[in-house]
């Protein structure tokens, strides 16, 4: 079984849903940490063995594949999580545009209000893709050309005399 699946498991578990808010206070917490370390050493390209990083994450193995699901869309090679294994020798090569990007989209703000994004994206850079975030949930409605309104061909006909004629 992979890790991945090993993670699946134990998110997915029957458990009280007092254990289920501790489990998933435990890995939000660990994750935070994760993302502290990952921002005070962007410029650090963290690669090697599952096991090993696991290890320097300072989380046990399923658990980080469970960490690798959360940040692999932000990668800029994306890890195939079914095949992860101990040994697979993987690289987390971030594209922290993205990454925040990203934690708008999963609105963890916990995660995209860590002081330490300062050092990463400039608080300009910051606010411009919060504002691509926003923008991109807006829904606009693109007028429509009901029967009796000038056809939009510049006929000066109505719609329903001229293009709508056999709509």
């Amino acid at each position: 079984m992979s890790l991945y699946q090993q993670w699946r498991e134990m998110a997915e578990a029957e458990r009280s849903q007092e254990a289920v808010e501790q489990f998933w206070n435990d890995y939000f917490k660990a994750e935070t940490e994760n993302y502290k370390k990952l921002l005070n050493e962007h410029d650090k390209l963290f690669s090697g063995k599952v096991s090993e990083l696991a290890g320097q994450f300072n989380m046990d193995e399923p658990t980080f594949a469970g960490f690798i699901d959360g940040i692999n869309t932000s990668l800029k090679k994306a890890i195939d999580l079914d095949t992860l294994e101990s040994d697979t020798d993987i690289a987390l090569d971030i594209d922290f545009e993205k990454l925040y990007y990203n934690m708008h989209e999963a609105k963890a703000s916990w995660l995209y209000e860590l002081k330490e994004w300062d050092g990463v994206l400039s608080a300009e850079k910051r606010h411009e893709i919060t504002k691509q975030y926003r923008a991109s949930k807006v829904f606009v409605k693109e007028n429509t050309v009901r029967r009796n309104d000038p056809c939009p061909c510049g006929s000066g006909k109505k719609y329903k005399n001229c293009c709508g004629k056999n709509a």
